[in-house]
């Protein structure tokens, strides 16, 4: 394999890539960043400061907050100064803000430093809306990972009734339409496919068939000894 590579993971909400790319970092012995999270971590001490209403605080917190991960098993953890907020960030609160507050320039532009700082340190998969147009754009594997948006909604009904929280799946889904429609038409860093990108639907596959086509992917590009450096 390439001494440094880049596997970009992106796609809508619910499409599973925090899932895969987990699998598929921990396949090919990569670090696995999870930006979305980030975005999350960043809405969660929004809200517990009250300061969703005041953009100039939002953006401070994104430049001024401290993100860790450390995977636990197929757990990946999350934590700021404050402790882990690996639960705290998957709340249907959260998510409601995540869109809003990964939109905001000054938050994008603090996160996008650390996310390619994070990127720049090893062979790493990293998931997102904007990881291989904006975020990687050199990166020597993009996929762009979808499925239709009621099975999307299913799965994400399954990821919080499993997590213990109530979850209506025609509401999630009406939520997700929403998001993605406010991510797709964002003037900063939409979520689109990059040119380059493969398009995998994963509607119809399982996730271990998933993994296998992009784990494939990886070591057929990390042959060819290209750097994204």
């Amino acid at each position: 394999m390439a001494n440094h590579l880049v596997v970009a993971i992106d796609g809508p909400a619910g499409a599973g890539k925090s899932t895969v790319a987990k699998l598929v970092a921990a396949r090919l012995g990569f670090a696995y960043i999870d930006t979305g999270a980030m975005y999350r971590a960043v809405a969660l001490v929004a809200i517990r400061a009250g300061a969703l209403g005041d953009k100039a605080a939002i953006e401070k917190i994104a430049a001024d907050i401290n993100i860790s991960f450390r995977p636990e098993g197929e757990i990946n953890r999350v934590f700021i100064e404050d402790g882990e907020i690996t639960g705290d960030i998957r709340t249907a609160q959260v998510s409601a803000q995540a869109s809003f507050v990964s939109s905001l320039p000054g938050v994008r532009a603090a996160m996008l430093v650390k996310q390619r700082a994070l990127g720049m340190a090893g062979s790493v998969v990293m998931d997102g809306r904007d990881v291989g147009t904006c975020i990687f754009p050199a990166a020597q594997v993009k996929v762009f990972l979808t499925a239709d948006s009621l099975e999307r909604a299913r799965r994400r009904y399954v990821e919080l009734v499993a997590g213990g929280q109530t979850a209506e799946l025609k509401e999630l889904q009406k939520e997700m339409d929403a998001r993605d429609k406010a991510d797709s038409e964002r003037a900063i860093a939409p979520l689109k496919k990059a040119g380059d990108a493969v398009e995998i639907d994963s509607s119809r596959l399982s996730i271990g068939q998933t993994v296998d086509l992009i784990v494939a992917l990886a070591k057929a590009k990390g042959k060819t000894g290209e750097s994204v450096l």
